[in-house]
């Protein structure tokens, strides 16, 4: 029997589950059972994979192989599917065993990437290879939409972590929260907390990576000009 959260999860991505202990299977991290997601998560790997592969070949027929590669791992990498567990505030719904909770493994980046993949495999060994590959296309649209195969220019969030990382300054730290809107369309704001300033810098955007994107850019113009 699933709970509340996870019926409202599945709600969200617009699946559902005929065999729901895999749900939960996917959810549940090792240190809280030996029936863990670490097998799923292997599996929703190869499936992330192959549909990002295909469906960047159909989008750019122009773009070569090497490019499509990159592509295919900046979309695919941990830090992009712990983004999209945030999002999806994943991290609430979660499994974890003691140790983890305590110390905050709801937030930890690996255990949120290895929830999304695993919950892609539970939906491909549930449902078959369409609804997994309809979930993952959802899932990354936005961020497929946003791919200019022209654009050359490194995005906020790399330029300031490698501004960063060039002054041996500590990475960037970025929460995001939905604040309220008077239209329909959600609002979320970023903020960006980095060593080298005395403040907290905001930004806002109609998705979290927008958001963050924004706050990136702020805090580079801001390191800038004190430079």
């Amino acid at each position: 029997m699933i709970t509340q959260r996870q019926k409202a999860l599945c709600k969200l991505l617009q699946i559902e589950f005929k065999e729901t202990t895999l749900l939960q299977q996917a959810l549940t991290h090792r240190s809280a059972d030996p029936q863990n997601n670490e097998r799923l998560e292997y599996l929703g790997d190869a499936i992330l994979s192959f549909v990002i592969a295909e469906e960047l070949f159909n989008r750019f027929p122009q773009v070569k192989e090497g490019k499509l590669s990159r592509l295919r791992a900046s979309l695919v990498k941990g830090e992009t599917l712990a983004e999209i567990a945030r999002e999806l505030k994943l991290g609430d719904v979660l499994i974890l065993g003691p140790g983890e909770l305590k110390s905050g493994g709801f937030r930890r980046e690996s255990i949120l990437a290895d929830a999304v993949e695993a919950i892609l495999g539970a939906l491909y060994l549930d449902s078959g290879l369409t609804p997994a590959k309809a979930l993952i296309l959802r899932l990354f649209d936005e961020r497929l939409e946003a791919i200019d195969v022209t654009e050359t220019v490194k995005d906020p969030k790399t330029r300031l972590q490698e501004l960063l990382q060039s002054r041996k300054q500590p990475l960037p730290i970025y929460s995001v929260k939905e604040v309220k809107s008077d239209n329909k369309h959600p609002v979320f704001e970023a903020s960006c907390q980095i060593t080298l300033l005395d403040k907290v810098v905001l930004a806002q955007g109609s998705s979290h990576r927008k958001a963050e994107k924004k706050a990136a850019e702020r805090a580079l113009t801001i390191i800038e000009e004190k430079l």
